[in-house]
């Protein structure tokens, strides 16, 4: 089993004070004042990085809503989190960080021409389409909230990515129509296109959509704040 490191447990427990409504100002103390290596060092592997990171983002979005009037885009723009003495934003972490530097509106083709050096040092090794599943920016069509964790990363992720898609497909099998979410078309390229979410289907549903059109939901951006997992584990 893959031992959780102490920037983990920081991630979860935070997370954790955000669902119980309880202070955060002690924990975000300590992710501000990380040793300079102390994230390298720790998170050193996808897996740890993953888990660290979907848990700042979730918790964080919940933060900032609390404690700040800010709403799209400058929520996710403004560098308001510390980690490590560095300000970072919310985009830092999914685009910068969990989706190694992909340009936020080019459907996961293209990455930004210049990484800025936190991210160059921080980034995953590998984009995980799974992410998309586990994210939440408070808004109705988000995924719900979970705890993430090292050790079990890959069960939770496949977990989050069937529960969401048994939610949010329908098919029309008559017509060779399968409507989903939005987020498969803007992060087209993430999820290695058609022949990628063809694979997903498969492989998560047991479905075969490859001579299905696809459709895609409106997204809703009706707040649904606090909207964690029923039943999770927690830490």
């Amino acid at each position: 089993m893959m031992p959780t490191t102490t920037v983990n447990k920081y991630s979860e427990e935070l997370l954790l004070q955000v669902k119980m409504n309880q202070s955060t100002s002690t924990i975000r103390t300590a992710l501000a004042e990380l040793r300079k290596t102390q994230l390298t060092e720790e998170l050193y592997d996808d897996d740890h990085k993953k888990a660290f990171w979907i848990n700042i983002y979730n918790a964080y979005y919940q933060i900032l809503r609390q404690e700040t009037e800010l709403v799209k885009p400058a929520i996710y723009r403004d560098k308001l989190i510390s980690i490590r003495g560095k300000m970072i934003s919310l985009d830092t972490v999914e685009h910068g960080i969990l989706r190694r530097n992909r340009f936020k509106y080019s459907f996961g083709f293209f990455g930004n021409i210049c990484t800025k050096p936190f991210i160059k040092k921080h980034m995953v090794d590998q984009i995980d389409y799974r992410i998309h599943f586990a994210l939440n920016c408070g808004a109705e069509s988000c995924p719900p909230i979970a705890f993430y964790h090292p050790d079990r990363i890959e069960m939770q992720l496949d977990m989050a990515t069937q529960s969401f898609l048994e939610g949010e497909t329908s098919y029309d099998d008559h017509g060779k129509v399968v409507t989903t979410s939005a987020l498969l078309k803007w992060f087209y390229g993430d999820f290695g296109g058609r022949k990628g979410i063809n694979a997903m289907y498969a492989k998560q549903l047991g479905k075969d959509i490859s001579q299905y059109t696809i459709k895609y939901k409106d997204y809703s951006w009706e707040d649904q704040l606090h909207n964690f997992e029923e039943n999770d584990d927690k830490i």
